[in-house]
């Protein structure tokens, strides 16, 4: 329903372009039952002079046999349209209502405070911008204040209204509203929602609704419809990153070949180069085609047609990127989980799972742990029963193209639909690849304890176990000084072992590449091992690149902080090159090479090393001094 406008009696053709310009807000109401989620969607558009005479009519007359509003209209049943709704008080489905103001357009969700509707919630807010949590200020912040505001910051909402509603029952007490605020800012800190706005108000009476009223002078802030339409809608708005996931290829006649879908994130204009997922064959755009018109620029949201310079293949089911920003692409990955089905999620169990790219074959492979809503703690879980949200581990056997959830809320999205019945199951956030860093090892297994205690290992070997690390790039001289390391060692009676990068990729490793995925799959290997000698007593020298800074501090986490150096072999890289006797950074310069350390992939710089060398300044032997000096400091070494 639209505001009412001069125009629309004077010259309607202004006033539906002065409409068409208009953004577009998505927000929806939600928090515990009975917190007036409807009523205040219903004061809303009433206030707002959005309802038409014949329905008020109507509603005027439900309120004397249906309404729970006592002498007044009850303005919730504009919203509550299911029968049984209207019998209990309640909202079960999800309602939406549309309307406009001089300033703005809305779409309103009104989603059940019920926990067992919790995925009712879900469903609506997942293309909200906003919501509006309603809390009785008799009642304070309860369990599904905060089931609700966990969801909605899962579910990357980041502009929240707290409106305390029912002001006028507590006598509009300042200091009743300001200790629900303050208990809603402790239970959120955790939460990523931004900065809440929180709002007294009375929704059965009006007051902070629409107007200010008369009833809290105390209270200086806009009231909920000046909010609503002043908030910025592009928060955390991806321009950059130009995702369009293909709806359907067009083709007209002979003579035209357009590519048709939404644009979920970034802006495109003709000239642009653009990838074709998951082929990855690139083309240049040359026309943004629109029903109005060719466009120059389209942005997020747009519904566009485009037209590429080169006959590719592309399909429904195909993502359209920028062309050096393409999207994550795995078979694995961790997405947080809100278990929509009636029979509950078995771990193996397979599902369809629908992405922007498609759909494909998937199971949850691993429940990583489920959140307990009330109080944010994360508790072990075999199974997913209604309604429950956890971190997951799944499993596809089809390659995902995917941003985080938190970068892109359509590319990270994806729902599993039950096989039998095709009913939606599920709703998935992706968080990332999953790698073999974050999986349990099987819960039936147990660890195995050495009869020979540690003490008495130091006492044979003269020595503590530790695991050295030397990382660099190529060619920075790794493998020399893992070499010499550890003919020193043998020469003073001591027991190690080494794990040079090459040696492990002819065996453990020989089926990883050198992706980043790759590589830090094969410092997880070598990690694993060198843990396990060191069990034994023995040091492990690990010559790697390593190049990811994040992967570097979980190999530390495994061996143990303890027990673990890393030494940073910081050569120039144009003294690795003159080195580098198998043209491996020349390889890479010319393209042939991807992820390439230094050339064509970053190399991480440490921060924070135990020890910083360079080959070019410094002989094998004083670098070999220098580490033996830090094995002993650390009491590594005994004589």
């Amino acid at each position: 329903m639209s505001h009412q406008s001069e125009l629309i009696a004077t010259d309607i053709d202004a006033y539906l372009a002065e409409h068409e310009r208009k953004d577009l807000l998505r927000f929806l109401t939600c928090g515990s039952v009975d917190d007036g989620k409807s009523t205040l969607i219903g004061r809303l558009l009433h206030d707002s002079k959005m309802i038409y005479e014949d329905t008020l009519a109507s509603l005027e007359a439900d309120s004397t046999t249906t309404g729970h509003a006592g002498d007044e209209v009850d303005l919730a049943l504009l919203m509550d349209g299911l029968k049984s709704e209207r019998e209990q008080g309640i909202t079960i489905d999800v309602a939406y209502r549309y309307f406009s103001t001089a300033r703005r357009k809305f779409i309103i969700a009104d989603t059940p405070g019920h926990e067992q509707y919790t995925r009712n919630m879900v469903t609506g807010a997942s293309t909200c911008q906003l919501a509006i949590i309603l809390i009785d200020a008799r009642h304070g912040v309860m369990a599904q204040t905060k089931r609700h505001s966990f969801i909605a910051s899962l579910l990357g909402i980041r502009n929240v209204v707290v409106a305390v509603n029912k002001m006028d029952l507590v006598d509009w007490d300042q200091a009743r509203f300001e200790e629900i605020c303050e208990t809603y800012r402790e239970f959120s800190k955790t939460l990523d929602l931004g900065a809440p706005y929180f709002l007294p108000m009375s929704a059965l009476l009006g007051d902070n609704v629409v107007d200010a009223g008369g009833k809290l002078p105390w209270f200086d802030g806009p009231p909920l419809m000046e909010h609503l339409e002043t908030v910025d809608v592009e928060i955390g708005l991806d321009l950059e990153n130009f995702r369009m996931p293909v709806q359907m290829v067009v083709r007209p006649d002979l003579d035209f070949r357009g590519f048709a879908g939404t644009i979920a994130a970034g802006t495109v204009r003709p000239g642009d180069d653009v990838v074709s997922m998951p082929s990855g064959v690139r083309s240049r755009v040359e026309r943004i085609v629109t029903f109005d018109g060719d466009l120059d620029i389209a942005g997020p949201g747009r519904a566009v047609t485009v037209t590429l310079a080169d006959e590719i293949d592309a399909s429904r089911g195909d993502l359209l990127v920028g062309a050096g920003v393409e999207p994550l692409r795995a078979h694995d990955v961790e997405a947080t989980i809100v278990w929509m089905g009636e029979e509950p999620a078995q771990p193996g169990r397979h599902y369809l799972l629908q992405s922007t790219n498609g759909t494909s074959n998937a199971s949850i492979a691993t429940i990583r742990h489920r959140v307990e809503i009330n109080t944010l703690e994360e508790e072990p879980a075999s199974r997913l029963e209604l309604n429950d949200i956890a971190l997951c581990a799944v499993v596809s056997d089809r390659e995902l193209l995917f941003d985080p959830y938190s970068d892109n809320r359509t590319t990270g999205s994806f729902i599993l639909i039950d096989r039998l019945t095709n009913a939606t199951v599920g709703a998935g956030m992706i968080i990332g690849e999953s790698t073999a860093w974050d999986q349990a090892p099987e819960s039936s297994l147990i660890r195995q304890a050495s009869g020979i205690a540690a003490g008495e290992r130091a006492i044979r070997f003269g020595q503590q176990p530790c695991t050295v690390l030397i990382t660099g790039l190529s060619a920075a001289g790794k493998s020399t000084l893992a070499t010499a390391l550890e003919r020193e060692l043998f020469d003073r009676g001591k027991v190690s072992i080494r794990l040079d990068g090459e040696n492990v990729r002819m065996g453990i490793s020989r089926d990883l590449g050198f992706t980043a995925q790759d590589r830090s799959e094969n410092l997880r290997r070598v990690t694993e091992v060198a843990r396990l000698v060191n069990n034994q007593g023995l040091i492990a020298i690990a010559a790697l690149v390593a190049p990811d800074a994040d992967v570097r501090v979980r190999a530390r986490a495994l061996v143990g902080d303890e027990r673990y150096v890393e030494v940073f072999v910081d050569t120039p890289i144009a003294v690795c090159r003159e080195r580098d006797d198998r043209g491996m950074y020349d390889a890479a310069d010319a393209g042939e090479i991807d992820g390439f350390p230094g050339v064509s992939a970053d190399y991480d710089r440490p921060a924070d090393v135990d020890l910083q060398l360079d080959t070019s300044r410094q002989s094998v032997e004083e670098c070999v001094d220098r580490i033996i000096a830090v094995l002993q400091t650390r009491g590594f070494l005994r004589g």
